[in-house]
């Protein structure tokens, strides 16, 4: 049984749970009951029903009349709309950023850091996925407009399992770095065109691993161990 001594019990049943479902700890259709929730974090039905409806707002789990929680069924079209949003919005963000000032000494820092990653063997890296994330929300941070990085944020915890199938090789590392160092280069040359296509060719290669991403966060899901077991 897991204790909390956080005044805000409901956000940490929540905060927990999420991450659990972003990594697919949880197969889709997994039902939740109170029962079980509050016996295993130690706490009453109110944070637990809190939670629980913070989840169904995030879309992240489905409320049904008489069956109670459940965790969202897969949905392939909503996937590829995000991948759709998220390439409008990192567009707009490399547009503005080939059009204004950024920090340099940042721009610089994060240039040597995919610099080292593509001199790194996978098995050695940190996590990749949390990596890549940070490389397009530290651009989004660039441009000073929150409410952008929210929604950017937002939909890189949705497709967070697809990146964690992502670079799973040295060969998919060292394509990724030299998309994002593309991406950099052209920035600072302030070349809107080369920036628009070195961004789309690094986004959609992310997509067309989607299929593969699934099937292996599907293994996982049914076939490993249940988070909290």
């Amino acid at each position: 049984m897991r204790k909390f001594r956080s005044p805000n019990l409901s956000t940490d049943v929540f905060s927990i749970l999420k991450e659990r479902i972003i990594r697919w700890e949880y197969a889709p259709g997994h039902r939740f009951t109170e029962e079980s929730l509050c016996e295993e974090f130690g706490v009453s039905r109110s944070p637990v029903r809190e939670a629980l409806r913070m989840l169904v707002e995030n879309k992240l789990v489905d409320k049904a009349p008489h069956k109670g929680y459940s965790v969202k069924q897969l949905d392939m079209q909503e996937i590829h709309e995000l991948y759709d949003v998220r390439m409008a919005l990192e567009t707009f963000v490399i547009e503005r950023l080939t059009q204004s000032d950024y920090p340099e000494s940042e721009w610089k820092e994060l240039y040597r850091t995919w610099q080292n990653l593509r001199k790194a063997e996978i098995a050695d890296s940190p996590d990749f996925a949390r990596m890549d994330e940070d490389f397009h929300e530290r651009l989004a941070i660039w441009t000073d407009n929150r409410a952008l990085l929210q929604q950017i944020r937002s939909i890189d915890e949705r497709l967070h399992f697809i990146r964690m199938t992502d670079i799973t090789t040295s060969q998919r590392l060292r394509e990724t770095c030299e998309q994002h160092l593309r991406i950099l280069d052209c920035i600072k040359e302030k070349d809107i065109d080369c920036a628009r296509q070195a961004l789309q060719n690094n986004i959609e290669d992310g997509r067309h691993n989607v299929e593969h991403a699934i099937k292996e966060a599907l293994a996982r899901a049914y076939l490993g161990p249940k988070a909290g077991a």
